[in-house]
């Protein structure tokens, strides 16, 4: 009986370091993938809204940081850009969005995410 004495507290410690670590990666985890589907449907109307008749890349790239940094932050921003693609004959514009991976403490990979929205480019009036 004493030798078994204060194996549940070195059990519980080892359960919990265990349960910690699962509980950040899954946090991680959560967090990049929040971050991936805001700057995608950030890109995505911004491209929609460059594509409007009348407006330019400029008002696409301005509505997709304006989405960012209200979703996320202003430093997620910082590299937007705007094209005009050809496929399949028809005209799109493309809005790129290439912002950091967030990561918590120092586990897990660091790099940055690149997304692109694409719009059907309306004829003008």
């Amino acid at each position: 009986m004493d030798r078994e004495r204060g194996s549940a507290v070195a059990e519980f410690a080892m359960v919990s370091g265990l349960v910690v670590v699962l509980v950040v990666a899954l946090v991680q985890v959560v967090l990049g993938l929040h971050v991936r589907n805001t700057l995608i449907d950030s890109a995505a109307e911004g491209a929609r809204h460059a594509a409007l008749a009348g407006a330019g890349h400029a008002a696409g790239v301005e509505r997709t940081r304006e989405l960012i940094s209200a979703g996320l932050s202003s430093s997620y921003a910082d590299h937007v850009s705007a094209t005009t693609v050809q496929v399949s004959g028809a005209t799109l514009v493309r809005v790129d969005v290439s912002a950091p991976l967030p990561v918590i403490g120092l586990l897990g990979p660091s790099g940055v995410l690149e997304v692109s929205g694409h719009a059907i480019q309306e004829d003008g009036p």
